[in-house]
């Protein structure tokens, strides 16, 4: 059982990270981008040599982070009923496109959703520049942790969730994932097998290994670049999401947009099962 006060004050230790430029254009690659080398939108962020060539916001979510600490004995949770819930990252400063990231870790709170309802982990990274000092990025997440409600922690307060308008989308982006992306998106650091193997994947009860739900992530908010941001993707600093179902590679993703300023409300879905993967995003522009 969790415990309450041990697990929120539970001490990471800074993560440092090296990356080159070949682990921005792997990640790039990750998301599917490449898959039209015509397109200077995809070059800008697969090929070194491309004018503007940078790395995606939404790589921070890769770097420096402190892995799957959940699994460790200590914790007091059921790790294998946890779900990744939401995530978020804001951009303070443009992540370099190679460098040395360090990453420190925090339980920024836990909810206690009651005995047999599960609890909800908030955690945050600042990721920060080694060698300018400079502050990169902030990443938030959302753990769902199935098993361990009823510890007796708080009850509140949730996070509010942003509410979609419920006109219809004022813009739409649609981007094919390839039938291998999971293989080269695990390359990026996520080796969990239910994105590889199809005996695990079939074992969790989905008939094929699933992509993952970052790498979803990143093409929405590569997505929103591409359709508002004439394809620039350093155009983004900030976006939100919930997790609402699974990708399989090799299907399209739909991107749902509507835009207030520079605010940008959206979604995500499958084309090919008509089942939304993203939902209640919130993106920021310039």
């Amino acid at each position: 059982m969790i415990d309450y006060e041990t697990l929120k004050a539970r001490a990471f230790a800074p993560v440092e990270q090296s990356y080159t430029q070949r682990d921005t254009i792997l990640y790039a690659l990750g998301l599917g981008l490449g898959g039209d080398p015509l397109d200077a939108a995809h070059l800008r962020a697969t090929y070194e040599r491309a004018e503007g060539f940078c790395a995606l916001p939404s790589m921070v979510n890769v770097l420096a982070g402190p892995g799957f600490w959940a699994m460790e004995p200590d914790t007091g949770l059921t790790w294998q009923k946890i779900l990744h819930g939401e995530q978020s990252f804001t951009l303070h400063a443009p992540l370099p496109a190679e460098g040395t990231i360090v990453g420190e870790t925090r339980i920024t709170e836990i909810i206690d959703k009651g005995e047999g309802k599960g609890a909800l982990i908030y955690s945050e990274r600042r990721m920060t520049d080694k060698a300018s000092g400079t502050l990169i990025a902030t990443v938030e997440g959302t753990s769902f942790a199935r098993g361990d409600g009823g510890f007796g922690g708080p009850a509140g307060p949730v996070k509010p969730v942003h509410t979609l308008p419920e006109t219809e989308p004022e813009a739409v982006f649609e981007h094919r994932t390839l039938p291998g992306q999971a293989l080269i998106y695990r390359l990026s650091g996520d080796y969990n097998p239910l994105h590889a193997d199809p005996e695990v994947a079939t074992g969790a009860g989905f008939k094929a290994p699933i992509l993952h739900g970052l790498s979803t992530l990143g093409v929405a908010s590569w997505s929103i670049t591409a359709a508002l941001a004439d394809g620039d993707p350093a155009a983004l600093t900030h976006l939100q999401l919930r997790f609402s179902s699974p990708v399989y590679p090799g299907e399209t993703i739909r991107t749902e947009m509507w835009r207030d300023g520079d605010e940008v409300s959206f979604r995500a879905r499958v084309v090919e099962r008509d089942v939304v993967v993203l939902n209640n995003g919130l993106a920021r522009l310039g």
